[in-house]
């Protein structure tokens, strides 16, 4: 899901994952007394399953296991994001409310300006992610499509193909439905660069105009408005969901401000882990037969793994070099696949001027007071969705006989030197069949940060080129135009020209500027299933640590945040089925 500033987000902790205490979560409220001093010493005890990291794929995990009857622990590097978590960062008109800055959907882009509570601080990851309950799911826009069967069957092993993945995208579904009516009133908002969109794509370029969640493996020229996971007009997600469902569970546990350092284990079989709690280093262990589960995000996920002596062995033997392990060469794992296959959308900022748009920006601290009213009072309006007005997708064929997805997204103003009234931004980047990925890397100062390499992006001439065709048929579709002489109808591109060539496209999206070549931050494929783990989510080589987030997930067609959540409900179902084995 692109956003003004080019970066995007999926779920994240670090390789020292979290825990503090029951505190400041609606958790605290929703648990009995009886249950904290049950657990007042929680790091003492057993847990039948560690899981780390309390974001978007964790939760879901920890939820589903602990309602297997297995005694839980769910680890959080942040605190609390929504208010119903105990989360407090708001602006002031948000005062007495019981909502934060994450609950309202308009808000999301405001967290690119910065945050004070839900951002991951340095060290922690080298990439823009949240640190926070929810993880990126706190603090995305919420686009909640549902990939076509196509991703499964395609781009994934047996096992967890579209026929194995029924259930657990059903499961999905009842917990969090996906919505496309977002203001309680009922009414669309911000509609002038949808109308100006469907007359480009629709009635000119031929798109099938279609409701996506009616046809989810309707993605080749088709055209339609943004799916959304709010919850009566406030942001959705595991935390509003499977979260308030566990911890009304005697035998579930979530700590937040929890550092987890390492995974201790022999060989491959974990035992427990490390983990800083209140400013000490403490043990924390498993039960017998005990699980621990890895859902810090795709990039901290690998690096926790890596530092915990699981993975390629030149980067394990670099941390043994700095004097960083605790692990004999004897027990190291070595799997070249932890990390590898890493993956984000290349995107492109496009700014389109026209005669009949109205932008429109949300603002965080001084909304219109109608706006403002609107929206406390009845949830509705242009703070109860985050701005995106319609979307669509194509695919592009491929000489062997596979195909490249492309993704639009259009939102309601422009972007970086056009923000002028009747600009709007186009937000163009390639999906599922791109041949380019990179791998997690860790930092060379002796703090083994975990982040991207420099070849995620463009590493293949053919992904650049199947976008630039992609813009260049859809350009061919505009009224002729320049910036300085704009269309009297339609849309007019303006930081790259209608009448550009596929090449002078293609360089223009593979060189970096404020517009192309940016991230969008929805890394994954990390630690791919079959690869880095097995079809179980076992990371192969061990006997009991297990991955569940975006880094088991193969680059999908959509916005992934949909896709790691039936990985999730998959994931829980595959671990307590070999439960014990």
């Amino acid at each position: 899901m692109p956003d003004k500033s080019g970066v995007k987000m999926k779920s994240t902790v670090h390789w020292l994952l979290t825990a503090s205490a029951l505190c400041g979560l609606s958790l605290a409220g929703s648990v009995s007394n009886s249950q904290r001093l049950l657990y007042a010493d929680w790091t003492t005890q057993e847990w039948d399953a560690i899981v780390v990291g309390a974001g978007t794929a964790g939760i879901i995990v920890a939820d589903r296991l602990s309602e297997a009857n297995k005694k839980t622990l769910l680890l959080e590097i942040g605190g609390p994001s929504y208010g119903i978590t105990g989360g407090t960062e708001k602006p002031a008109w948000l005062n007495g409310t019981g909502l934060s800055r994450v609950d309202v959907p308009g808000l999301y882009k405001s967290v690119f300006s910065g945050s004070d509570t839900l951002l991951c601080p340095s060290g922690v990851v080298d990439s823009y992610q949240a640190c926070v309950v929810g993880g990126n799911s706190a603090i995305n826009a919420g686009l909640y499509f549902q990939p076509p069967a196509s991703d499964w069957d395609d781009y994934h092993p047996p096992g967890w193909h579209s026929a194995d993945i029924k259930n657990a995208t059903e499961r999905l579904l009842k917990k969090q439905p996906s919505v496309t009516k977002y203001s309680q009133d009922g009414k669309y908002y911000l509609q002038s660069g949808y109308q100006a969109a469907k007359e480009w794509i629709v009635d000119k370029a031929g798109f099938a105009q279609i409701s996506f969640n009616d046809q989810p493996d309707k993605k080749h020229r088709a055209f339609g408005r943004p799916s959304y996971n709010y919850i009566n007009g406030q942001r959705g997600g595991p935390a509003r969901t499977y979260l308030q469902d566990a911890v009304k569970r005697k035998n579930f546990l979530v700590k937040t401000h929890v550092r987890v350092l390492r995974i201790n284990h022999v060989k491959g079989k974990a035992s427990g882990v490390v983990a800083r709690v209140n400013g000490r280093d403490v043990t924390i262990r498993l039960a017998a037969k005990g699980r621990i589960v890895v859902s810090a995000g795709a990039i901290a996920s690998p690096g926790l793994l890596m530092v915990s002596g699981i993975g390629p062995q030149a980067v394990l033997a670099d941390i043994q070099a700095a004097g960083a392990s605790p692990y004999c060469k004897a027990d190291w794992v070595m799997n070249p696949e932890v990390g590898q296959g890493l993956f984000d959308n290349p995107n492109t900022f496009i700014e389109l001027w026209g005669p009949t748009i109205q932008a429109y920006k949300q603002d965080y601290d001084n909304p219109p007071p109608a706006d403002r009213d609107l929206y406390l009072d009845h949830r509705s309006g242009p703070y109860s969705f985050a701005s995106q007005t319609s979307v669509f997708w194509a695919y592009m064929p491929n000489d062997d006989g596979t195909r490249t997805a492309l993704q639009g997204t259009i939102d309601s103003s422009g972007f970086g030197a056009y923000t002028d009234n009747n600009t709007i931004t186009m937000n163009v980047y390639g999906t599922s069949g791109l041949l380019s990925s990179g791998r997690v890397v860790l930092s060379t100062d002796g703090k083994f940060t975990p982040g991207p390499s420099g070849d995620v992006y463009y590493a293949h001439r053919r992904d650049g080129m199947n976008i630039a065709k992609f813009i260049h048929e859809i350009f061919s579709h505009l009224p002729p135009s320049t910036p300085e002489k704009p269309a009297a109808h339609g849309l007019t591109p303006l930081n790259l020209a209608q009448n550009s060539t596929v090449e002078e496209i293609y360089t223009y999206i593979t060189t970096w500027s404020d517009y192309a070549r940016g991230s969008v931050q929805h890394w994954s494929s990390s630690c791919r299933i079959g690869k880095c783990v097995d079809v179980d989510t076992k990371v192969i080589g061990t006997s009991n640590i297990h991955v569940v987030d975006a880094s088991i997930v193969a680059p999908l067609t959509v916005n992934p945040q949909f896709g790691v959540m039936v990985a999730a409900e998959k994931g829980a179902e595959r671990i307590l089925a070999t439960w014990g084995s």
